[in-house]
C-alpha cells in the first residue's frame, strides 16, 4: 500500500510504525471473512481493511469526522485479521495508533467522554474496584442485571493451605479485577502449580498491566502501569525467577507486548523486552511440566471458549484445548471458533447491542454440542457469558483444581 503520510507525523515513532504497517497490506480482503463486527454490519468501513484505510487517510491528512471515530471505537480489537492476513499485517499496533490520532482531532460527546473517564479512574484500581463491588453488594438489590452479574458469587474459598516451598518460583500477575470478581481463579493457579513442584510468588507492589489504559487511549496512564510493573518484579527477575504466569489472557498478551510498547524508553526498553520473554500464559507453563503429577476425578464434558487474546493474541490458538484433552476432558467440537464473544475489555460496556449480539451467537455456538460446563481463559470473557449461559462457565484451571485429588 502506498503511503504519503503527513510530514508533521512522518518522522514520530507513531508515524513510522503506522508507514511499515500500511505498507505490508495488500487490499486482499482476507481479514473481513473473521472479523466479527464486519459478518454483523456488514459495512467495509466496520471490517479491518476499511479501517485501514480510515487510519491511512486520517495520517495522510484528510478530514477526519465524528464517522472516523465511530467505525474504529466499533472494533473489537480481537486481531482475528491477524490470523487470517497472508500479509503479517499487524493491524492491532496500526488501530492503536489509529485510535490515538482521532481522539486527538475530534471531541467526544460529554456522556461517553465521562464515561470512559470514569472506567479509567476504576477498573485498573484494585482498591477503587474493591470498594465498588462492596457497596455494590450493599445496593444489589436496586442495580441493573447486567451490573449484578459483575458483582462476584463467593465461593467460600479461602487461601491455599499445606503449600510447600519449591525449587521452582514464578511471578504470578494477579490482575486489577480478577481477584474480586473471581478470586478463586489465582487460588487455583496455586494448587496446579503446587502439585506441579512450582512455587508462587504473587507481588503486593502490582498494579494494572495497562492493557485497559492503552485501548482507550490513555497510553500515558498505560505507560506509567508498565513501568511501576517492570520496577515492582525486577529484583525477583534478579534473582532468578523462571517465568511471569498469567491467568487471564487479555493481561498475558498485553504483558508479552512490553518490550515492543517500551521500546524508544531508555530507561525501561531493555528490562521490558525481558518482562515479555518471561511472560507465559497459565496453559502454557503447564503444557512444559510434567502433567503425570496431576490426576483429575470425573473430567466432564465441555465447551472451551477460546478467548482471540489467547489464540490471535498471543498465538496460542490449540494449545489449552491440547492441554484439557491430556488431563481427561471430552471437549465439545465448536464451530466458528475464531470468533469473539463480544467481552473485549471494556466494549461489552461501550458498545452493548453488538457485544450482545455477539454474546448471543458465541452462546448458541458453544452450546450446539451439549457441554456440561463452559470453560475459557480470561476474566472478561467468563463473566460475559456467565449472564446469559444456560451451563456454568468456569475459567478451566478452576475446575482443573476442583477435580485434583
Amino acid at each position: 500500500m502506498q503511503t504519503f503520510i503527513e510530514q508533521s507525523i512522518s518522522n514520530t515513532p507513531d508515524g513510522q510504525e503506522a508507514e511499515r504497517i500500511l505498507r505490508s497490506c495488500v487490499h486482499c480482503g482476507f481479514c473481513t471473512a473473521t472479523c466479527p463486527t464486519y459478518q454483523l454490519l456488514g459495512d467495509e468501513l466496520d471490517g479491518p481493511r476499511g479501517r485501514i484505510y480510515l487510519i491511512k487517510s486520517m495520517l495522510e491528512g484528510e478530514t477526519t469526522t465524528n464517522k472516523t471515530m465511530q467505525h474504529l471505537d466499533r472494533c473489537l480489537t480481537c486481531r482475528a485479521c491477524e490470523t487470517t492476513c497472508p500479509s503479517g499485517v499487524e493491524y492491532g499496533k496500526l488501530l492503536d495508533i489509529g485510535r490515538q490520532h482521532v481522539e486527538a482531532k475530534i471531541s467526544r460527546p460529554w456522556h461517553q467522554g465521562l464515561f470512559r473517564f470514569l472506567i479509567l479512574q476504576t477498573l485498573p484500581y484494585k482498591k477503587r474496584f474493591n470498594f465498588l463491588l462492596k457497596l455494590g453488594g450493599v445496593v444489589r438489590v436496586c442495580l441493573p442485571a447486567k451490573i449484578k452479574m459483575m458483582l462476584p458469587e463467593y465461593s467460600g474459598q479461602g487461601t491455599n493451605k499445606n503449600i510447600k516451598e519449591h525449587a521452582r518460583k514464578v511471578i504470578l500477575f494477579s490482575g486489577c479485577v480478577q481477584p474480586a470478581l473471581a478470586p478463586g481463579i489465582n487460588q487455583s493457579v496455586i494448587k496446579v502449580l503446587d502439585a506441579l513442584g512450582v512455587s508462587v510468588i504473587e507481588v503486593e507492589q502490582e498494579q494494572c498491566c495497562g492493557a485497559l489504559s492503552q485501548h482507550l487511549t490513555a497510553a500515558e496512564q498505560a505507560t506509567s502501569f508498565m513501568r511501576h510493573n517492570i520496577d515492582a518484579y525486577w529484583p525477583l527477575i534478579e534473582q532468578g525467577v523462571e517465568a511471569i504466569v498469567v491467568s487471564a489472557s487479555g493481561c498475558g498478551v498485553h504483558i508479552k507486548e512490553y518490550g515492543y510498547l517500551l521500546r524508544e524508553d531508555e530507561d525501561y526498553a531493555e528490562k521490558a523486552a525481558k518482562i515479555s520473554e518471561l511472560t507465559k500464559d497459565i496453559s502454557e507453563f503447564v503444557t512444559g511440566c510434567e502433567l503425570d503429577k496431576i490426576t483429575l476425578h470425573s473430567p466432564k464434558d465441555v465447551a472451551f471458549q477460546s478467548p482471540c487474546t489467547l489464540q490471535h493474541g498471543q498465538k496460542l490458538n490449540g494449545v489449552t484445548e491440547a492441554l484439557l484433552a491430556r488431563l481427561g476432558f471430552s471437549l465439545k467440537p465448536v464451530a466458528d471458533a475464531h470468533l469473539c464473544c463480544g467481552s473485549a475489555g471494556v466494549y461489552s460496556l461501550l458498545q452493548e447491542e453488538i457485544s450482545g449480539q455477539l454474546q448471543k451467537n458465541k452462546i448458541e455456538k458453544l452450546m450446539h454440542n451439549q457441554p456440561e460446563m463452559i470453560l475459557t481463559a480470561n476474566i472478561g470473557c467468563l463473566k460475559h457469558l456467565q449472564e446469559k449461559s444456560p451451563v456454568p462457565v468456569k475459567h478451566w484451571i478452576e475446575e482443573v483444581a476442583a477435580l485434583m485429588n
